[in-house]
């Protein structure tokens, strides 16, 4: 199958065709997958970003027939998403390395809390978020978004992503300090409230 195969298939899929985004699927998934290894990404990494190009291609699909070179543009997609996938990875893992929270005892003397005891309590204070602040929070620092794609994404202008980040900000500080949690990098990049 050639380039103008490409285009009928798309076409199609514009259309909502899930023949065609199964063609387009076989066609690609074994090249796409190649290349992904080839970036550096493990065979499991490879595979979880195979299947989120192919997801965003579906949500994408009415805005794909105005692409003239499909393969071109479905490469550029993989080799995004798998830089970004790299780049959170090198995140957390930099976090976990770095980020020290500690517990204040009742004689007021701080405690180093345990990564597992960081995860738990990091869990809680988001599972405390309302949703749109929760799902702002986790586009942001979880998958690396720009506010401007979290407006896109979410259908809401970029001020308002940044106005539920701050608020999240707030409400995560409020529940470490009630808490009585205290961190020497204040938990680090996470937390950081830096315009992307």
């Amino acid at each position: 199958m050639h380039h103008q195969d490409d285009i009928v298939l798309v076409n199609k899929l514009a259309s909502n065709d899930e023949v065609a985004f199964e063609a387009l699927f076989h066609k690609y998934k074994d090249k796409l997958y190649s290349f992904l290894l080839h970036l550096g990404n493990s065979p499991t990494a490879a595979e979880d970003v195979l299947q989120d190009v192919f997801m965003k291609l579906w949500t994408r699909r009415a805005q794909l027939g105005e692409i003239d070179n499909f393969n071109a543009y479905l490469f550029r997609m993989a080799a995004n998403q798998a830089i970004n996938l790299m780049r959170r990875q090198s995140r957390e893992i930099k976090i976990l390395d770095e980020l020290q929270l500690y517990t204040i005892d009742e004689n007021g003397t701080a405690q180093a809390m345990s990564e597992k005891e960081v995860q738990e309590v990091l869990a809680k204070a988001l599972a405390s978020l309302p949703q749109q602040q929760y799902k702002v929070f986790m586009l942001s620092r979880e998958h690396g978004l720009k506010y401007e794609e979290i407006a896109a994404e979410m259908g809401i202008s970029a001020a308002t992503v940044r106005n539920h980040m701050v608020q999240a900000l707030k409400k995560i500080r409020t529940y470490l300090e009630s808490s009585h949690i205290i961190s020497i990098i204040y938990l680090y990049i996470l937390l950081a409230e830096k315009i992307k």
